[in-house]
């Protein structure tokens, strides 16, 4: 199904949407958290928004709210486009599976945009797919990599991306203040923030060699 997505040569431009989509993410997130007034999450005002302590949805929430928000879906919707791409570009093992592992982060992203942080329930739904698939989903697709001449360098550092995400993970639930008062100090924000980065660099890197090496002509 999704090897049959694009033709060749426009699955090779689609893969750069696992670049566009994570970039446009993190810009968005840095502009708008140097501007942001702050906002109100449960009757609680935080009259100033902290990217080391507060999580990047609390930016999908106040006067940053639609733009955090349409970032989100954004970033997901490309992202999915750009992990398509890839694997339609590059002819790995269990494709389909890692397509829809991987894609899974994307989802989980358009998740978190459709329903804030005052919808609790399907919001933390959205970010464990977003940043706890990836666990399982760098797993399979490293070892898919390996698979393949050209790929097995890169599928050995993405198998080290697997217990690194989980690390990340773990940590910013070991950092995270359940209550209004205590979210606004530690360092929660920026350990989530950390893990973002983190899983987005992987999706960064896979699609500009996908990009890269169908241009060449190589697998």
């Amino acid at each position: 199904m999704f090897r049959a997505a694009y033709p060749p040569a426009a699955a090779r431009w689609a893969a750069l949407g696992a670049i566009a989509g994570p970039l446009v993410f993190e810009l968005c997130w840095l502009v708008l958290g140097t501007v942001s007034p702050g906002y109100t999450l449960f009757g609680h005002r935080f009259a100033d928004y902290s990217p080391i302590s507060q999580p990047v949805s609390g930016l999908g929430l106040g006067a940053t709210a639609p733009y955090m928000n349409t970032a989100f879906v954004a970033t997901g919707l490309i992202l999915i486009v750009g992990v398509a791409g890839v694997y339609r570009t590059v002819p790995a093992p269990w494709s389909r599976t890692c397509t829809v592992l991987l894609g899974l982060t994307g989802v989980g992203q358009i998740i978190c945009g459709i329903y804030d942080l005052e919808q609790m329930m399907p919001h933390s739904l959205g970010f464990l797919l977003a940043i706890g698939t990836p666990v399982i989903g760098f797993l399979v697709a490293g070892l898919s990599f390996r698979r393949l001449p050209g790929w097995r360098r890169f599928g050995t550092w993405l198998l080290a991306g697997s217990p690194l995400t989980l690390v990340l993970l773990v940590a910013f639930f070991l950092t995270f203040q359940q209550t209004a008062e205590g979210a606004e100090h530690g360092v929660a924000g920026l350990v989530q923030r950390l893990g973002i980065i983190e899983v987005h660099a992987w999706f960064v890197a896979m699609g500009w060699l996908a990009f890269r090496r169908a241009e060449r002509g190589r697998p």
